[in-house]
């Protein structure tokens, strides 16, 4: 039985890694999903294929998580395309290694804006739309815990300042009946993070 039928999705950062697996796991279940996509149009259509071919449903968005008015707009196509959103997969995320030294405020900018900021953004999007039994899954790091090695001191803050935002989440949205959770995957072999 497919447990997500007539309940829609949107997973940002969709096209490739675990996004991909997710927004292909969402469709298997009979959800419609909407995934956004930064460069990999390529790839993010061979995702939506596969759904297709499936026999599920399927857009893909071009959204930047770094600017906030792509991110509302990608809530709203899903709104628009779907009827409604059900369930937010935050996804989309940074990771830049260097020497602490080296970092510019560019690279916090960066960090923070993709891992954090956007998350909040489509949140409050995506709140506007959803009914009670709606689900917020935002995709965190074990590196939110433990800082495991040198060089990743902007995503390890990104991924415990993560930490926090999706508890207040939880604590804003549970009189919703909507739950808000945060899924800590250690090393994942995707591009972001080869072998």
């Amino acid at each position: 039985m497919k447990t997500l039928q007539n309940k829609t999705a949107l997973v940002t950062g969709g096209s490739r890694g675990m996004g991909s697996a997710i927004a292909k796991r969402l469709a298997a279940q009979g959800a419609s999903v909407v995934l956004t996509y930064v460069n990999a149009e390529d790839k993010a259509r061979a995702v939506v294929a596969d759904i297709t071919n499936a026999g599920g449903k399927a857009i893909a968005v071009k959204a930047d998580s770094a600017k906030p008015e792509e991110v509302t707009a990608a809530v709203n196509k899903t709104v628009e395309g779907f009827g409604g959103i059900d369930i937010l997969v935050n996804n989309a995320g940074i990771a830049i290694a260097k020497p602490l030294e080296e970092y510019t405020l560019q690279d916090y900018d960066d960090t923070m804006n993709i891992n954090v900021r956007a998350i909040f953004v489509a949140v409050q999007a995506a709140i506007k739309h959803m009914k009670e039994g709606g689900r917020i899954i935002n995709i965190g790091s074990n590196l939110g815990d433990a800082a495991v090695s040198a060089g990743l001191t902007l995503y390890t803050a990104s991924k415990s300042t993560l930490q926090g935002l999706t508890r207040g989440m939880a604590r804003d949205l549970g009189s919703r009946k909507i739950t808000v959770n945060l899924v800590q995957p250690g090393p994942i072999d995707t591009d972001m993070n080869p072998a």
